[in-house]
């Protein structure tokens, strides 16, 4: 077991928090394995509990560790990585990892559109758009909650979008309605997880997550998808190539 250096300069939370990442990173501990509590680990270095508090606070929010409420604190799953150089598919991603993707089904309706949204679909004000709201998983740990917004002309039956849970949204379109999606435009900014969004994905409001927002376009290169996605910051991470 290594030890803490009590004369260096290195702060000892910081220390403790490069031995645990170090014991992750070499599989002594595993994703889903509970760490040693609190008061063990004040025991096994020999340090305060303000220390260990601090290790185990700063690992839970870089999505190294995460709590169950009167369980205790555990391994979390690797970040799912996606490069951001070409159009992907999340399900895709998912399964090329070998995860499971799961959607949930939150709301489907119509709804007239706000400024934003119609500027984005190049609609007039007061036109009707299609929202469906959805939380995305990986082996039924919620991941993404995502909002759709489609140009309601272009839905003729609405209810053929609860086939989402079982076919890839974008399928549907093309299959139910002849829309097919050749290309997409997205932006990415840092945000913080409101209440309402800690309710579906589970983690604390005021923890870091990515917003993405994106605009989907047929092959006319005409808008038939304004989607806002609310990226857990904790289980995913996006990365580009320089060439």
């Amino acid at each position: 077991m290594k030890k803490l250096d009590t004369a260096g300069f290195v702060p000892l939370y910081h220390q403790l928090k490069e031995i645990l990442i170090e014991d992750i990173d070499n599989n002594i501990l595993n994703p889903g394995d509970k760490i040693p509590s609190e008061h063990q680990l004040c025991d096994q270095y020999n340090v305060s509990r303000n220390t260990v508090k601090k290790a185990i606070e700063d690992l839970v929010q870089e999505g190294f560790l995460y709590r169950v409420k009167g369980t205790g604190t555990f391994v979390s799953m690797p970040k799912i990585e996606q490069s951001l150089s070409g159009f992907y598919s999340f399900s895709q991603v998912l399964k090329e990892k070998g995860l499971k993707p799961k959607d949930i089904i939150i709301e489907i309706k119509k709804e007239t559109a706000t400024k934003k949204i119609a500027n984005a679909l190049k609609l007039n004000k007061g036109d009707q758009v299609v929202m469906l709201q959805r939380l995305r998983c990986a082996n039924e740990e919620p991941i993404i909650l995502e909002s759709s917004y489609l140009p309601a002309d272009k839905i003729n039956d609405i209810e053929k979008l609860y086939m989402v849970g079982e076919t890839p949204l974008y399928e549907i379109l093309a299959n139910e309605f002849n829309i097919v999606v050749g290309s997409a435009k997205e932006t990415f900014e840092p945000v913080l997880i409101r209440k309402y969004e800690e309710i579906h994905l589970g983690i604390k409001e005021g923890n870091p997550a990515l917003l993405l927002e994106r605009v989907a376009y047929d092959r006319m290169k005409q808008p038939v998808e304004f989607c806002k996605s609310i990226v857990r910051g904790d289980r995913c991470r996006f990365y580009t190539e320089l060439i």
